[in-house]
């Protein structure tokens, strides 16, 4: 029963990074609606915000398997 309620706790908190990633990328377009001269910048700035994002999500995911 305790894996099965970690399995489930661990799901739940991939739920943050994938709201972060989301308000990350709707920030990134709304700023390149208003300055499309910085696209370059901001999209970089993006993709380095979005892995460090992720990497809480894999986490998240690979700890189930690391805890049994």
């Amino acid at each position: 029963m305790t894996g099965t309620i970690a399995y489930i706790g661990y799901g739940i908190a991939t739920l943050g990074p994938g709201l972060g990633i989301g308000m990350l990328v709707g920030k990134t377009q709304e700023a390149t609606a208003r300055q499309p001269e910085v696209a370059g910048r901001l999209f970089t700035n993006m993709i380095i915000g979005a892995a460090l994002v992720e990497a809480l999500a894999l986490i998240g995911f690979a700890m189930p398997f690391v805890v049994q």
